[in-house]
């Protein structure tokens, strides 16, 4: 592999790493800079107590909470570009085979859709295409099985055909469905209520040395902050309109890969 690459690809994967890390900063300089002022005008009012570190560990449940039900969908959904890419080739190959032992012409127009609609679906996973459009188009193989069976191809090829276009619609309609519904929207809203108060606490709460009170308050910021931004990240796996396949999306490698064997 040539060194550029090389650098390039490592430099992706770091990338994909720490981009949430680094989206905190700004949350981390803010509060760094609202402890320090309270510090410094004295309006740390409140001493630690077993309350606030219940209201702590409260927190915590609640994240593990969301985070295990985010992930077993999460760990679902990164099976879904491989079983496109499967059903899409499984397509093409039927369709060659039917091309090559009868020269078959609706098997020719039917490849040539083919080729389209791959782009088309790589064009919908990054909302370049509505949802309704790409499933007008796997309806649209409708008339192509139709020209395939009135040319006499043995329905057990049409049957097969038929399956996979079901299969494509069936993923399609629940991918949509991913990425346009919240995973328990309450749950989101009563972790974000509780996290904004134990940042709260923390600016409140008076600990000496104050540089140890600043480091505390910062590393619980960072880990209910981060936790919450993963969750939120997780739980819209293939978010790809504004930041590609970066971050905790998950990789089309497969569809790109299709792309790639019908356009070679």
């Amino acid at each position: 592999m040539h060194p550029h690459i090389s650098f390039t690809v490592s430099r992706k994967k770091i990338w994909r790493k720490w981009s949430l890390a680094v989206k905190i900063i700004p949350v981390i300089l803010v509060v760094a800079l609202l402890k320090y002022l309270f510090h410094r005008y004295n309006l740390e009012a409140m001493e630690l107590n077993a309350l606030f570190t219940s209201l702590v560990a409260g927190t915590i449940f609640l994240i593990g909470f969301l985070i295990s039900g985010v992930l077993t969908d999460y760990k679902e959904s990164e099976k879904i570009p491989g079983e496109l890419a499967t059903s899409l080739i499984t397509l093409k190959d039927d369709t060659w085979t039917i091309d090559k032992s009868r020269n078959s012409a609706a098997a020719k127009k039917f490849s040539a859709f083919q080729k389209t609609f791959v782009n088309d679906m790589m064009g919908w996973f990054y909302k370049k295409i509505k949802t309704k459009a790409l499933l007008e188009k796997i309806t649209e193989m409708n008339e192509y099985l139709a020209a395939l069976e009135l040319e006499g191809v043995q329905p057990n090829y049409i049957i097969k055909l038929k399956n996979e276009q079901n299969f494509l619609r069936r993923t399609v309609i629940r991918i949509h469905t991913i990425r346009d519904t919240e995973f328990v929207g309450s749950a989101y809203a009563i972790v974000e209520a509780m996290g904004f108060l134990v940042v709260a606490g923390l600016l409140l709460i008076k600990i000496e040395p104050f540089y140890a009170s600043l480091f505390f308050t910062l590393l619980v910021t960072f880990l209910i902050a981060y936790m919450f931004m993963l969750i939120k990240d997780l739980d819209n796996p293939f978010d790809y309109s504004i930041h590609g396949e970066s971050g905790t999306e998950i990789s089309l490698k497969p569809l790109h890969d299709v792309v790639a064997e019908f356009e070679g």
